[in-house]
Protein backbone atom coordinates (compact mmCIF):
# COMPACT_ATOMS: atom_id res chain seq x y z
CA UNK A 1 0.00 0.00 0.00
CA UNK A 2 1.56 3.38 -1.22
CA UNK A 3 1.33 6.72 0.07
CA UNK A 4 0.85 10.14 -1.44
CA UNK A 5 3.85 12.40 -1.01
CA UNK A 6 3.95 15.36 1.56
CA UNK A 7 1.49 17.68 1.61
CA UNK A 8 2.39 20.86 -0.30
CA UNK A 9 3.69 24.00 2.31
CA UNK A 10 1.75 26.41 2.33
CA UNK A 11 1.56 29.08 -0.23
CA UNK A 12 2.60 32.43 0.48
CA UNK A 13 0.01 34.81 -1.19
CA UNK A 14 2.58 37.80 -3.58
CA UNK A 15 2.14 41.21 -2.38
CA UNK A 16 1.98 44.11 -5.00
CA UNK A 17 4.51 43.52 -7.67
CA UNK A 18 8.05 44.34 -6.38
CA UNK A 19 7.08 44.19 -2.64
CA UNK A 20 5.89 40.54 -1.96
CA UNK A 21 4.21 40.30 1.39
CA UNK A 22 3.91 44.26 2.25
CA UNK A 23 1.16 45.53 3.01
CA UNK A 24 -0.82 48.96 2.09
CA UNK A 25 -2.50 49.78 5.39
CA UNK A 26 0.29 51.38 7.77
CA UNK A 27 1.09 54.09 4.83
CA UNK A 28 -2.51 55.04 4.80
CA UNK A 29 -2.59 55.51 8.47
CA UNK A 30 0.96 57.31 8.40
CA UNK A 31 -0.14 59.83 6.07
CA UNK A 32 -3.60 60.12 8.28
CA UNK A 33 -1.64 61.04 11.45
CA UNK A 34 0.76 63.19 9.29
CA UNK A 35 -2.12 65.41 8.55
CA UNK A 36 -3.66 65.39 12.10
CA UNK A 37 -0.17 66.19 13.24
CA UNK A 38 -0.24 68.88 10.92
CA UNK A 39 -4.14 70.24 11.37
CA UNK A 40 -2.68 70.43 15.35
CA UNK A 41 0.82 72.67 13.94
CA UNK A 42 -1.61 75.38 12.11
CA UNK A 43 -4.22 74.97 14.87
CA UNK A 44 -1.78 75.92 18.10
CA UNK A 45 0.22 78.70 15.65
CA UNK A 46 -2.13 80.15 13.92
CA UNK A 47 -2.63 82.36 16.95
CA UNK A 48 1.40 83.56 17.08
CA UNK A 49 0.75 84.17 13.29
CA UNK A 50 -1.89 86.43 14.32
CA UNK A 51 0.32 88.18 16.89
CA UNK A 52 3.24 88.70 14.59
CA UNK A 53 0.76 89.96 11.61
CA UNK A 54 -0.89 92.99 13.98
CA UNK A 55 2.05 93.57 15.91
CA UNK A 56 4.00 94.69 12.13
CA UNK A 57 0.69 96.11 10.16
CA UNK A 58 -0.91 99.68 10.59
CA UNK A 59 -3.17 100.56 13.35
CA UNK A 60 -6.01 101.26 11.61
CA UNK A 61 -5.61 97.95 9.91
CA UNK A 62 -5.62 96.46 13.36
CA UNK A 63 -9.33 97.20 13.63
CA UNK A 64 -10.70 96.60 10.06
CA UNK A 65 -13.74 94.75 10.24
CA UNK A 66 -12.18 92.65 6.69
CA UNK A 67 -9.22 91.29 8.34
CA UNK A 68 -5.81 90.12 5.58
CA UNK A 69 -4.23 86.80 6.84
CA UNK A 70 -1.22 88.44 5.00
CA UNK A 71 -0.20 92.07 5.97
CA UNK A 72 0.07 95.03 2.97
CA UNK A 73 2.36 96.96 4.70
CA UNK A 74 4.74 96.58 7.58
CA UNK A 75 5.90 99.16 9.65
CA UNK A 76 7.41 99.28 12.99
CA UNK A 77 5.31 102.55 15.29
CA UNK A 78 3.69 99.79 17.04
CA UNK A 79 6.73 98.95 18.61
CA UNK A 80 7.32 102.61 19.45
CA UNK A 81 4.00 102.72 20.36
CA UNK A 82 4.61 100.10 23.00
CA UNK A 83 7.46 102.04 24.33
CA UNK A 84 6.02 105.25 24.78
CA UNK A 85 2.71 103.94 26.33
CA UNK A 86 4.77 102.93 30.18
CA UNK A 87 8.04 102.25 30.98
CA UNK A 88 8.61 98.85 29.42
CA UNK A 89 12.11 98.03 30.43
CA UNK A 90 11.20 98.23 34.24
CA UNK A 91 7.91 95.62 34.51
CA UNK A 92 10.35 93.12 32.04
CA UNK A 93 13.25 93.21 34.62
CA UNK A 94 10.77 92.25 37.41
CA UNK A 95 8.90 89.56 35.49
CA UNK A 96 12.67 88.30 34.42
CA UNK A 97 14.01 89.06 38.40
CA UNK A 98 10.92 86.61 39.73
CA UNK A 99 10.90 84.21 36.99
CA UNK A 100 14.46 83.25 37.85
CA UNK A 101 14.68 83.13 41.60
CA UNK A 102 10.90 80.84 40.80
CA UNK A 103 12.99 78.56 38.38
CA UNK A 104 16.39 78.72 41.02
CA UNK A 105 14.46 77.92 43.82
CA UNK A 106 12.05 75.63 42.77
CA UNK A 107 14.36 73.11 41.32
CA UNK A 108 16.85 72.97 44.09
CA UNK A 109 14.26 72.59 46.53
CA UNK A 110 11.98 70.35 44.10
CA UNK A 111 14.93 68.27 43.98
CA UNK A 112 16.05 67.58 47.18
CA UNK A 113 12.28 66.67 47.77
CA UNK A 114 11.57 64.34 44.89
CA UNK A 115 14.89 62.68 45.88
CA UNK A 116 13.51 61.86 49.27
CA UNK A 117 10.32 60.75 47.81
CA UNK A 118 11.89 58.49 45.51
CA UNK A 119 14.33 57.28 47.35
CA UNK A 120 13.79 57.11 51.08
CA UNK A 121 11.23 55.13 52.81
CA UNK A 122 9.77 57.27 55.24
CA UNK A 123 6.70 57.35 57.55
CA UNK A 124 4.02 59.61 55.77
CA UNK A 125 5.63 59.17 52.27
CA UNK A 126 2.04 58.14 50.84
CA UNK A 127 0.77 61.09 52.21
CA UNK A 128 2.95 64.14 50.94
CA UNK A 129 2.65 62.68 47.70
CA UNK A 130 -1.20 62.52 48.13
CA UNK A 131 -0.79 66.35 48.89
CA UNK A 132 1.03 67.37 46.76
CA UNK A 133 -1.29 65.89 44.34
CA UNK A 134 -4.10 67.84 46.08
CA UNK A 135 -2.30 70.66 46.48
CA UNK A 136 -2.38 71.07 42.05
CA UNK A 137 -6.20 70.63 41.95
CA UNK A 138 -6.55 73.34 43.89
CA UNK A 139 -7.94 76.68 41.56
CA UNK A 140 -5.67 79.58 42.04
CA UNK A 141 -8.81 82.22 42.12
CA UNK A 142 -9.11 80.27 45.61
CA UNK A 143 -6.16 81.13 47.32
CA UNK A 144 -6.22 84.81 46.17
CA UNK A 145 -7.63 85.98 49.53
CA UNK A 146 -5.71 84.18 51.94
CA UNK A 147 -2.18 84.27 49.96
CA UNK A 148 -3.36 88.77 50.25
CA UNK A 149 -3.94 88.40 54.14
CA UNK A 150 -0.96 86.31 54.80
CA UNK A 151 1.54 88.86 52.62
CA UNK A 152 0.29 91.54 53.73
CA UNK A 153 0.48 89.99 57.62
CA UNK A 154 4.30 89.26 57.00
CA UNK A 155 5.12 92.35 55.47
CA UNK A 156 5.29 90.86 51.61
CA UNK A 157 2.62 92.93 49.82
CA UNK A 158 3.74 94.68 46.82
CA UNK A 159 7.16 93.58 47.35
CA UNK A 160 9.18 90.71 44.63
CA UNK A 161 9.88 88.41 47.02
CA UNK A 162 6.51 88.11 48.24
CA UNK A 163 5.26 87.55 44.38
CA UNK A 164 8.46 84.90 44.32
CA UNK A 165 6.98 83.15 47.21
CA UNK A 166 3.65 83.11 46.04
CA UNK A 167 4.53 81.46 42.53
CA UNK A 168 6.11 78.65 44.49
CA UNK A 169 3.01 77.49 46.00
CA UNK A 170 2.31 76.21 42.62
CA UNK A 171 4.98 76.16 40.47
CA UNK A 172 7.30 73.66 43.20
CA UNK A 173 4.31 70.63 43.83
CA UNK A 174 4.59 70.19 39.88
CA UNK A 175 8.29 70.49 39.89
CA UNK A 176 8.42 67.77 42.72
CA UNK A 177 6.21 65.70 40.75
CA UNK A 178 7.89 65.61 37.41
CA UNK A 179 11.43 65.21 39.38
CA UNK A 180 10.28 62.40 41.16
CA UNK A 181 9.24 60.59 37.75
CA UNK A 182 12.58 61.47 36.11
CA UNK A 183 14.55 59.80 39.77
CA UNK A 184 12.58 57.16 39.98
CA UNK A 185 13.83 56.42 36.01
CA UNK A 186 17.37 56.10 37.63
CA UNK A 187 17.64 52.55 38.80
CA UNK A 188 19.03 52.54 42.19
CA UNK A 189 22.23 49.82 41.26
CA UNK A 190 23.76 52.92 39.70
CA UNK A 191 24.16 54.58 43.45
CA UNK A 192 24.91 51.44 44.68
CA UNK A 193 28.01 50.36 42.69
CA UNK A 194 29.41 54.19 43.19
CA UNK A 195 29.15 53.78 46.69
CA UNK A 196 30.77 50.09 46.38
CA UNK A 197 33.66 52.03 44.43
CA UNK A 198 34.01 54.31 47.28
CA UNK A 199 31.83 57.61 46.97
CA UNK A 200 29.57 58.81 49.72
CA UNK A 201 25.91 59.00 48.95
CA UNK A 202 26.25 62.53 48.20
CA UNK A 203 28.87 61.73 46.08
CA UNK A 204 26.46 58.96 44.24
CA UNK A 205 24.26 61.47 43.48
CA UNK A 206 26.19 64.21 42.33
CA UNK A 207 28.62 62.01 40.07
CA UNK A 208 26.03 59.39 38.92
CA UNK A 209 22.85 60.84 39.05
CA UNK A 210 22.87 64.55 38.35
CA UNK A 211 24.28 63.85 35.05
CA UNK A 212 21.20 61.45 34.29
CA UNK A 213 18.42 64.05 35.98
CA UNK A 214 19.97 67.38 33.99
CA UNK A 215 17.95 66.79 31.34
CA UNK A 216 14.41 66.66 33.72
CA UNK A 217 15.53 68.89 35.25
CA UNK A 218 15.77 71.85 32.31
CA UNK A 219 12.40 70.27 31.05
CA UNK A 220 10.64 71.29 34.60
CA UNK A 221 12.58 74.72 34.86
CA UNK A 222 11.32 75.41 31.28
CA UNK A 223 7.88 74.99 32.12
CA UNK A 224 8.73 76.92 35.55
CA UNK A 225 9.91 79.55 33.74
CA UNK A 226 7.18 80.23 31.15
CA UNK A 227 4.43 79.85 34.77
CA UNK A 228 6.27 82.33 36.42
CA UNK A 229 6.19 84.52 32.99
CA UNK A 230 3.18 84.80 32.12
CA UNK A 231 1.29 84.39 35.53
CA UNK A 232 -1.25 87.57 35.50
CA UNK A 233 -3.80 86.95 38.21
CA UNK A 234 -1.53 86.87 41.35
CA UNK A 235 0.64 90.11 39.48
CA UNK A 236 -2.16 92.08 39.18
CA UNK A 237 -3.71 91.81 43.04
CA UNK A 238 -0.41 91.72 44.75
CA UNK A 239 1.72 94.49 42.90
CA UNK A 240 1.23 97.89 42.87
CA UNK A 241 1.38 99.94 38.89
CA UNK A 242 4.52 101.29 40.05
CA UNK A 243 5.83 97.80 40.68
CA UNK A 244 4.17 95.77 38.13
CA UNK A 245 5.32 92.82 36.04
CA UNK A 246 5.03 92.63 32.19
CA UNK A 247 1.96 90.58 31.74
CA UNK A 248 0.48 93.66 34.00
CA UNK A 249 1.87 96.11 31.86
CA UNK A 250 0.26 94.55 28.77
CA UNK A 251 -3.32 96.07 30.31
CA UNK A 252 -1.97 99.96 29.66
CA UNK A 253 -3.53 99.52 26.07
CA UNK A 254 -6.96 99.01 27.29
CA UNK A 255 -8.50 102.30 27.91
CA UNK A 256 -11.97 103.27 28.09
CA UNK A 257 -11.93 104.93 24.74
CA UNK A 258 -10.85 101.38 24.00
CA UNK A 259 -8.29 98.54 23.16
CA UNK A 260 -5.17 99.47 21.02
CA UNK A 261 -4.47 96.40 19.82
CA UNK A 262 -1.47 96.52 17.18
CA UNK A 263 0.38 97.92 20.32
CA UNK A 264 -0.61 95.79 22.46
CA UNK A 265 0.41 92.42 19.84
CA UNK A 266 3.61 94.46 19.62
CA UNK A 267 4.34 94.18 22.96
CA UNK A 268 3.09 90.49 23.77
CA UNK A 269 5.54 90.14 20.79
CA UNK A 270 8.30 91.73 22.36
CA UNK A 271 7.10 89.70 25.90
CA UNK A 272 7.47 86.11 23.59
CA UNK A 273 11.34 86.91 22.81
CA UNK A 274 12.75 85.98 26.21
CA UNK A 275 10.96 82.49 26.32
CA UNK A 276 11.71 81.74 22.19
CA UNK A 277 15.64 82.59 23.85
CA UNK A 278 15.38 80.21 25.92
CA UNK A 279 13.76 77.38 24.54
CA UNK A 280 16.04 77.86 21.61
CA UNK A 281 19.13 77.22 24.08
CA UNK A 282 17.58 74.65 25.70
CA UNK A 283 15.85 72.66 23.12
CA UNK A 284 17.87 69.32 23.13
CA UNK A 285 17.67 68.72 26.95
CA UNK A 286 14.62 69.33 26.71
CA UNK A 287 13.26 67.26 24.37
CA UNK A 288 15.27 64.53 26.09
CA UNK A 289 14.26 65.26 29.13
CA UNK A 290 10.27 64.93 28.37
CA UNK A 291 10.88 61.26 26.74
CA UNK A 292 13.22 60.61 29.75
CA UNK A 293 10.38 61.10 32.47
CA UNK A 294 7.35 59.45 30.06
CA UNK A 295 8.60 55.93 30.77
CA UNK A 296 7.13 55.20 34.15
CA UNK A 297 6.16 57.13 37.11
Amino acid sequence: MTTNAAAPAAVRRPGKAGHPGRPTKPRKSRAGWNLLGLLVVVIAGFPVYWMLNTAFKPAKDAIDPDPHFFPRTFTLENFERAFDVADFWGPVGRSLTVSLAVVAIGVVVGMLAALAISRFAFRGRKIVIVGILAVQMVPLVAMIIPVFLLLNDLGQYDRLTGLIITYLTFILPFTVWTLRGFIVNIPKELEEAAMVDGCTRTGAFVRVVFPLLAPGMVATSVYGFIQAWNEYLYALMLMSQQNQTATVWLGNFSTKHGTEYAPMMAGATMMAVPIVILFLLVQRKMAAGLTAGAVKG
